[in-house]
């Protein structure tokens, strides 16, 4: 009985695990992702020479870090 008890709580653990590491994976994907899209925002004031919004952006990107 007691045996059992520990594997299912074995196989909680790793449940929770997974859960926190899937989340956590996510996170970083959805902020890289955030990142990149102000990069290319950026990039494109700076071909518009679009001093104001580069840095409205660049404080935007310092904020997303």
């Amino acid at each position: 009985m007691e045996n059992n008890m520990s594997n299912a709580m074995s196989q909680v653990d790793a449940s929770i695990s997974d859960e926190v590491l899937a989340e956590l994976f996510l996170s970083q994907v959805m902020k890289d992702f955030k990142k990149g899209k102000i990069l290319e925002e950026i990039d494109q004031s700076l071909k518009n020479k679009d001093k104001e919004a580069f840095l409205r952006l660049t404080d935007k990107l310092k904020s997303a870090s």
